[in-house]
């Protein structure tokens, strides 16, 4: 239905590993439309690389990123954890571990959560971890799939019994319900008589507890 309705995603948009785990801390909190500012900042820069932000002066990291919001925050974030990645032997080196490992290696640093280190797994090293966010939970719990109190831990694993652990297909699938929370499930005044999840299919049984 979501496909249908909306098309290929052909998620994450970036051109490569460095770009996506920038993205992924830069997308904290707010719009990807200002992400894709700063992000546009930093590649007109040449320097929208890790080695690059490693070692660039914070006052000119926090000037590149600003559209991106909370800037200063988040530059002092990015720097740390470019550094950690390249003091690790890179992200090629990183993706010999396993997929826990890994993650809990990228919740370790400073200001990256679970949505963070998921994105960056997913979208980065290709690992089968399903994306939670807040467009998924809202879609989720209005559908009944998810109960009231479910969070990050019982949404993902809810998702990740639903489907198959394909990397690609947690990439689109993700990326469509983001489209779906977009344009017809908002926190506000949603558009449910037209949401292209209705009628509800017979296979997507209701989950009442986390």
């Amino acid at each position: 239905m979501l496909l249908k309705a909306f098309g290929p995603q052909h998620w994450w948009p970036a051109e490569g590993p460095d770009e996506m785990v920038i993205g992924a801390l830069l997308t904290q909190n707010t719009a990807w439309k200002n992400v894709e500012k700063a992000l546009a900042n930093l590649r007109n820069r040449k320097q929208l690389a890790l080695p690059v932000i490693a070692g660039l002066p914070l006052s000119e990291l926090e000037m590149q990123i600003k559209p991106a919001g909370f800037f200063r925050q988040k530059s002092r974030r990015l720097k740390n954890l470019a550094t950690a990645i390249i003091e690790s032997g890179g992200l090629e080196q990183l993706a010999r571990q396993e997929t826990p490992a890994l993650r809990t290696w990228f919740l370790r640093q400073q200001g990256v959560g679970p949505e963070t280190a998921d994105s960056i797994l997913l979208y980065a090293f290709k690992r089968p971890l399903f994306v939670i966010d807040a467009y998924t939970l809202r879609i989720g719990k209005r559908h009944g799939w998810l109960a009231d109190s479910a969070d990050y831990a019982a949404a993902q694993r809810y998702f990740t019994l639903q489907l198959e652990p394909d990397p690609d297909l947690f990439n689109e699938f993700h990326a469509l319900l983001v489209q779906l929370g977009k344009n017809f499930c908002r926190p506000r005044n949603p558009f449910c008589e037209k949401c292209p999840l209705q009628p509800l299919p017979e296979t997507i049984q209701p989950q009442a507890t986390p």
